[in-house]
């Protein structure tokens, strides 16, 4: 074997090195190598042929983290939109209706998929159990989810993951074509995601309660190409964070208890803002850059980073009254979120100061922000009796204004139900004139015509009916005829 090496088919410098390399081995190593050489051949044989063989037999390893394969890359978004709800859309109230259907109107060539409180387990278990993504720890933890705040916004994130295209919610009325969601300026393939901002109040960033939701990318309406790193990472960032307030509060998942912001730093805006920030500097171009809020404050006009395309507030977020977020009206609206659907806060209540209540309701106002704040600052520096008095205050006027409130909406309705009477009865007064006149014109007409038949009836009396008349011209002319006194001309 070893001569067949330096054979006439070798390169002579091959022949010369296996020569020398020859000489230089000992006489009993060059003896045993055949046999070495052998022994490899075979053991590679037989670890080859058992591979093949556990290739055939058995289930490739798939990683718990990543899926079966790695997905194609997209050039473009899917032609799909996204919607989830507690009923299918045939059993829509009207208003869910009106907003869905101009997502349909404006985009005749997509796909239109509503997942339900009855199917969206099945979805979860189709795309994310053993025959797809392989992750039975997202299936579970979906499953044991009781919270619905908390199942929305994770479902949301599982279908982008998924499947990928446009998500709204069900609130949400879209005012222009999807086409238009994406500037012409940009090539649809350089994009892997399609953000809007919706709180831009930076002054605010250390505020003991709006700080965390200064500064927030919307997550009622993005979309999404399909399998990206940044949806499972937020997924599995929500899976952490709450099976750890299960932890904290001794609980199974479906019994913890979340009040508001836990559910926006959870798994909402603010959660969804930081997941995308942290994809952005892990992607950045530039290792020197650091993208933070800075980079997307006050924008005048979209930005492309890290292949996330980021639109201006106006784009999902206007009419909010803060931000700058301007009005529907705009030319880069795209979207108008109704919130009728926003009722979840009911369940997951906002912090409210005892004496003066919820920030939140200043919508951002410096002013009312900074009253709201000194108010409280100056409580904390009460004793407790005088910082009960005040409690006791506020709650009469809080109860003062109540009642004055409902006797106000008790007047309107009364108002309402007035001018309501008065327009029945404006209405019934119409009617009965019209009638009336109806009527009087009917027995005009039926008077003048009985007056009409009685002068007939006379006249045919006295010889000067309708008949006589006729035929007296006749005899006239036939008399003109045989007398010769008729001529033509």
């Amino acid at each position: 074997m070893i001569a067949k090496l330096g054979s006439p088919l070798g390169s002579p410098s091959l022949a010369a090195t296996t020569a020398q390399f020859r000489n230089r081995i000992p006489m009993q190593f060059r003896r045993v190598l055949p046999v070495y050489i052998a022994a490899v051949c075979l053991i590679i044989f037989v670890f080859n042929l058992n591979l093949f063989h556990s290739g055939i037999h058995q289930t490739p390893f798939r990683s718990p983290v990543s899926p079966p394969s790695a997905p194609p890359a997209r050039t473009q978004f899917p032609r799909k939109i996204w919607q989830t709800w507690k009923v299918n859309p045939l059993k829509f109230e009207e208003r869910d209706h009106k907003t869905a259907e101009t997502w349909l109107a404006k985009n005749p060539d997509y796909r239109y998929e509503v997942l339900t409180d009855d199917n969206d387990m099945r979805y979860v278990e189709w795309h994310f159990g053993p025959e797809g993504f392989n992750r039975p720890d997202i299936v579970n933890f979906y499953r044991d989810v009781k919270a619905a705040i908390v199942k929305a916004d994770l479902l949301r994130y599982l279908i982008m993951y998924a499947e990928g295209g446009l998500y709204a919610d069900i609130d949400v009325e879209d005012l222009k074509p999807l086409s238009k969601f994406i500037p012409d300026r940009y090539d649809e393939k350089d994009i892997d995601m399609v953000i809007g901002v919706e709180i831009d109040e930076p002054d605010w960033a250390h505020h003991r309660i709006l700080g965390p939701k200064s500064r927030s990318f919307c997550q009622w309406t993005f979309m999404c190409k399909p399998q990206l790193p940044v949806m499972m990472r937020l997924i599995e960032q929500i899976m952490t964070w709450l099976n750890g307030v299960a932890k904290e509060q001794n609980v199974p998942l479906a019994d913890v208890k979340l009040d508001f912001d836990q559910i926006i730093s959870g798994t909402g805006p603010s959660a969804f803002t930081e997941a995308i920030l942290a994809e952005m500097n892990l992607n950045k171009e530039d290792p020197r850059q650091k993208i933070d809020w800075d980079l997307f404050h006050d924008m005048s006009e979209s930005k492309l980073v890290s292949r996330v395309l980021v639109l201006t507030v106006e784009a999902f977020a206007a009419g909010q009254g803060h931000s700058d977020s301007g009005n529907h009206e705009a030319r880069a609206a795209l979207v108008r979120h109704h919130y009728h659907a926003s009722n979840w806060p009911s369940r997951h209540p906002r912090y409210s100061h005892p004496a003066y209540g919820e920030v939140e309701k200043c919508n951002w106002n410096d002013e009312c922000v900074k009253k709201w704040d000194k108010d409280v600052e100056e409580f904390e520096k009460l004793s407790e009796a005088e910082q009960q008095k005040i409690i006791e205050e506020k709650q009469r006027e809080k109860q003062e204004a109540e009642e004055k409130r409902k006797a106000e909406e008790e007047q309107k309705k009364q108002e309402e139900e007035k001018r309501r009477k008065e327009k029945e009865e404006e209405e019934k007064r119409k009617k009965e004139e019209e009638e009336a006149n109806r009527r009087k014109k009917e027995e005009e007409e039926a008077a003048a015509q009985k007056k009409k038949e009685q002068e007939a009836e006379e006249r045919d009396k006295k010889g000067q009916g309708p008949e006589q008349r006729k035929e007296k011209p006749d005899d006239e002319g036939d008399k003109q005829k045989k007398s010769g006194w008729l001529h033509f001309s």
